[in-house]
C-alpha cells in the first residue's frame, strides 16, 4: 500500500504562519482558539438542551 507524503498537518501550517508551541504569536492564536472551541460546545450545549441564550444567562445569573 502507498503512502501519501505530501500532506500537510493542521501543526505543520500553524507553525509556518504563527511560529512553533511557545512562541507569543502561536500562544495567543492557541488561547483564541480555545476561547472560540469553548464557545461553539455552549451553543451545541444551550441548543441541545433547549435552551435560549436569555434562559441560559438566567440560569447562570447574569443577563
Amino acid at each position: 500500500m502507498k503512502t501519501k507524503t505530501n500532506i500537510t498537518t493542521l501543526d505543520q501550517i500553524l507553525d509556518k504562519k504563527y511560529g512553533k508551541k511557545g512562541e507569543p504569536l502561536r500562544e495567543k492564536w492557541e488561547q483564541e482558539f480555545e476561547v472560540f472551541r469553548l464557545g461553539v460546545l455552549l451553543v451545541e450545549a444551550r441548543t441541545k438542551l433547549g435552551m435560549t441564550q436569555e434562559k441560559l444567562a438566567k440560569k447562570c445569573g447574569t443577563n
